[in-house]
């Protein structure tokens, strides 16, 4: 375990586009310096850029927890639930293990907001966690306690977005 690092809890959230890129970008950081991440993504199961990208690269460990379909917010499907809850508690794991130095925690801010996760649970989390253990937390509206919580909060916002002006989403921009 790296015991130079601080165990900063970093929060990108906002309604525009860039929130896992940005985390993305924080765990290459660390890797270059020879850390040892974890990125659990939430409500994610296609083939995105990132984990195609850096599904091989050493001291990376990437998780899914979820499917590649849309997940309602007012009556999730069973197994949206399901993976959401198998993903926290494979993030509760490694958080507490000291095992990695960064864990990356993918659009876990919406599967909180949607009530797949409870914010309590992920918030005792956050307090317990090794000190030296880093963890970046993405995704839209970010609870009020989670920001209060945080080191440090980056609010993405959207000014303006290619699909306001019909564009596809696009492999290489969006996945």
């Amino acid at each position: 375990m790296a015991k130079d690092l601080p165990g900063l809890i970093m929060v990108f959230t906002g309604n525009g586009k860039g929130k896992t890129t940005a985390a993305v970008g924080q765990a290459m950081r660390a890797l270059g310096h020879g850390y040892r991440v974890i990125m659990i993504h939430f409500m994610k199961g296609r083939d995105y850029g990132e984990f195609l990208s850096t599904e091989k690269l050493p001291n990376l460990t990437i998780v899914r927890a979820g499917r590649d379909d849309f997940v309602c917010r007012d009556k999730p499907d069973p197994i949206d639930i399901e993976l959401a809850r198998d993903g926290f508690s494979q993030a509760e794991t490694a958080i507490m293990s000291g095992e990695y130095d960064l864990v990356v925690l993918d659009e876990i801010n919406v599967a909180v907001d949607y009530g797949l996760i409870n914010e309590e649970d992920m918030l005792k989390i956050l307090r317990e966690k090794p000190k030296n253990t880093a963890v970046i937390l993405t995704g839209r509206n970010a609870s009020t306690e989670l920001v209060k919580m945080a080191d440090m909060v980056s609010e993405v916002l959207a000014i303006k977005h290619h699909y306001e002006h019909g564009a596809e989403c696009c492999r290489g921009i969006e996945f």
